[in-house]
């Protein structure tokens, strides 16, 4: 939320009240509920206190969304289809938008489960594409300005971005956009691993070391065992192997997760260089764009990535769109988009054909 309400303030600083209604024409508010079966249900057996068994529930899959945009669409673009949040917009991560359209912007926010995991998935920016008409054929005088926040939960990926990038346009080749410039980004800090860190400070200890510290306990059961307890008292495994194998991990997890949130985001200042191609015809097109950030200015800093990494490292993301009608009845499409920053990875495609009947 607080990311959102920067990107308003961006907003409002760059308009007045007039050009607000301007800026919002012609974008679309939309909301949808959408939901699902999830994973079938599961039979569980135990044999501990003899035979056993449980059912496994996954509950539904469902989503509630909300957002506004304004994103001129391409010609290969369904026009009139109502937005219910389902679908794969691929063409979202490209780097331009069209020339014609000076900004674009995009608000959206989703409350999901999803296979019994819950998470809140957004997804913002506000970008402006401009140029002063310049007519020579070396001309770096069109310019990008973007500013982004990604959450995703499932990916398990989330940072604020702006980048800023001259473009050029060359006339002596169609269809094809160069950029380069510079891009902060600001998240948590990558790299850091919280139990490499309590292994290192400790000599190495067993992970029951770290379960006791946080809260769980470990008693004689009066019978030549052990039982073990959570920070709340309850008994949560009574023998040594259900401990290892399934207390351990959670635990793991939860401190895992408790040490990041301690940290306090960290930016990163990057170079930026990236490609944008696309060409529509009514039987063919091809969008295609990839961004790399090949130098990244070390700042230093206790958790800063560059100490997890020995020298410079890539980040990159890419995109393509491609459909094609052999003839009036059969076609191809391929569409999909690939993202690593530090060293995180998340990715969608979708190909296929289609054949029409006559």
């Amino acid at each position: 939320m607080k990311k959102l309400i920067i990107l308003f303030v961006i907003i409002s600083l760059q308009t007045n009240a007039q050009d607000l209604k301007e800026f919002f024409k012609f974008g679309t508010v939309y909301g949808a509920v959408n939901g699902g079966t999830s994973l079938s249900d599961d039979d569980a057996y135990s044999v501990t206190n003899g035979l056993q068994t449980s059912i496994v529930e996954t509950p539904y899959d469902y989503s509630i969304l909300f957002g506004v945009r304004k994103i001129k669409k391409f010609g290969y673009e369904d026009k009139e289809r109502f937005k219910n949040g389902t679908e794969n917009s691929f063409t979202d991560a490209a780097t331009l938008g069209r020339w014609n359209n000076k900004v674009e912007f995009l608000f959206q926010g989703e409350y999901k489960r999803q296979q019994g995991e819950t998470y809140l998935d957004q997804h913002h920016f506000v970008r402006y594409v401009g140029s002063d008409g310049c007519a020579e054929e070396f001309c770096w005088r069109h310019f990008i300005i973007k500013v982004e926040y990604l959450e995703d939960g499932f990916a398990d990926i989330k940072y604020f971005e702006a980048s800023q990038r001259l473009a050029y346009k060359p006339k002596s080749i169609d269809n094809l956009t160069f950029n380069i410039g510079a891009a902060q980004r600001l998240a948590e800090p990558y790299g850091y691993d919280p139990l490499e860190e309590w292994l290192l400070s400790n000599d190495n200890l067993h992970y029951t070391f770290l379960a006791i510290q946080e809260g769980y306990q470990v008693r004689f059961d009066g019978h030549g065992g052990y039982e073990y307890l959570n920070p709340s008292g309850n008994s949560v495994a009574t023998s040594t192997e259900v401990w290892e194998a399934v207390v351990i991990p959670e635990v793991l997890a939860d401190y895992s997760e408790k040490k990041r949130n301690e940290l306090q985001n960290t930016i990163q200042y990057s170079m930026v260089i990236g490609a944008d191609y696309y060409k529509y015809e009514k039987k063919s097109w091809m969008h295609a764009w990839g961004n790399i950030m090949p130098y990244h200015y070390d700042a230093g800093g206790e958790f800063s990535y560059h100490a997890y990494n020995d020298g410079q490292w890539m980040d990159y993301s890419a995109g393509v769109i491609l459909g094609h009608w052999f003839n009036k009845n059969l076609g191809i499409f391929i569409e999909g988009t690939y993202n690593k920053y530090w060293n995180r990875e998340w990715h969608g495609f979708s190909a296929g054909l289609n054949y029409r009947v006559f």
